[in-house]
């Protein structure tokens, strides 16, 4: 029996109809994780689960526009918490973008928005993004939190990407990227300039040893821009992974100064000239729990620390005691296993994206 072509596509259609519907509902009767939520099919964000994330979402929104961080925005709310929330969200304290906060949920609502079409996720989204414009500083850096918490929260704060993670989403604005086109001409505008400005705090802490160009401290003093402390185990130094992050950002740029070429080759040579090689960290376990140790391997590496001391660039290694070490096994096991003190932040870029780029742009 014969089947004419256009028969045989629809049923291929109907197919493959059936097919995304049906894992969009086994995903829908899933639990879903708020990180999960963030990379999903763009048809799963009209889903009842991607509705019900944004509306929770919503309700942890401050009246100023951003949210407290570490909130899983998955998780089911109970009534009792739901009138918490409402009167939580008049406080003007504890907005941050820190750990992701406040520009991951925008990404969120600007996907469940484009989906939906619901008016009141674009509001939502408008006045987060709002909330970010705001809490720029002049000089273009901005704060760990907005208002100011005093103390290190008010250095400008490339720290787990704080920063980065504003440039990436408010570059995208500007740029009138995938799900963001519904954003107004005056807001896309500030975007353009906020980015702008960020990008010349960028090229001002990068930091000079010797005359020589190296590459970022996790966070500068928002008035003298030098490398500034945070916590007792964050001591003014060079950032492996926060420079790896701020690199990343500079080589999307898309007409670069000579500036900013000048900034990415310096910050790669740098890179190039402090790898770790020859050491591989190991988990180990024994009576007091797990551990996390460096040991000789000559076939592993490179590594870089995530602190290294500003003059020399060899990695450093601080627990609670402010203390500065030059071994990870010398500072207190809690520490060793609760933060990523070195591994290989700058692998991807230098043996992927630079090259790519400086094929692209001409540079040697």
């Amino acid at each position: 029996m014969r089947i004419n072509f256009s028969k045989r596509v629809r049923v291929c259609l109907l197919v493959i109809f059936v097919f995304v519907q049906g894992n969009l509902l086994a995903q829908d009767s899933e639990k879903i994780s708020w990180r999960s939520a963030q990379d999903q099919p763009k048809e799963w964000y009209y889903s009842d689960q991607a509705i019900e994330i944004a509306n929770n979402v919503l309700l942890y929104q401050h009246e100023n526009g951003g949210w407290l961080k570490n909130i899983n925005m998955a998780d089911d709310i109970s009534e009792e918490d739901r009138k918490e929330l409402e009167k939580e969200r008049k406080q003007k304290v504890g907005t941050t973008i820190d750990n992701g906060a406040t520009h991951t949920q925008l990404r969120y609502l600007a996907k469940v928005y484009t989906a939906s079409k619901q008016e009141k996720y674009k509001s939502a989204f408008l006045k987060g993004m709002d909330f970010l414009l705001e809490a720029q500083y002049a000089n273009g850096g901005w704060p760990q939190f907005y208002p100011i918490r005093q103390g290190y929260y008010e250095h400008i704060t490339y720290n787990d990407g704080a920063m980065m993670g504003v440039m990436n989403l408010l570059r995208d604005i500007a740029k009138q990227r995938n799900q963001y086109t519904f954003v107004d001409k005056n807001r896309v505008k500030k975007a353009e300039n906020a980015i702008d400005k960020g990008l010349e705090i960028i090229l001002r802490t990068q930091v000079q040893v010797d005359g020589k160009l190296t590459i970022w401290c996790a966070q500068h003093d928002k008035n003298t821009l030098e490398p500034a402390k945070a916590r007792a185990y964050e001591l003014p130094s060079l950032s492996g992974n926060e420079s790896t992050q701020i690199v990343e950002y500079l080589l999307k740029i898309e007409n670069p100064s000579e500036e900013v070429k000048r900034s990415i080759r310096s910050a790669i040579s740098w890179f190039q000239e402090h790898k770790v090689m020859g050491k591989k960290v190991k988990w180990t376990k024994d009576s007091e729990g797990r551990d996390r140790i460096l040991v000789e391997d000559v076939n592993a590496g490179p590594l870089w620390g995530r602190f290294n001391d500003i003059e020399t660039g060899k990695p450093i290694f601080v627990g609670r005691d402010g203390k500065i070490k030059y071994h990870l096994n010398d500072i207190e096991r809690e520490r060793r296993t609760g933060y990523n003190y070195i591994d290989d932040y700058a692998v991807n870029l230098l043996d992927k994206k630079y090259p790519k780029w400086a094929e692209k742009h001409g540079v040697k």
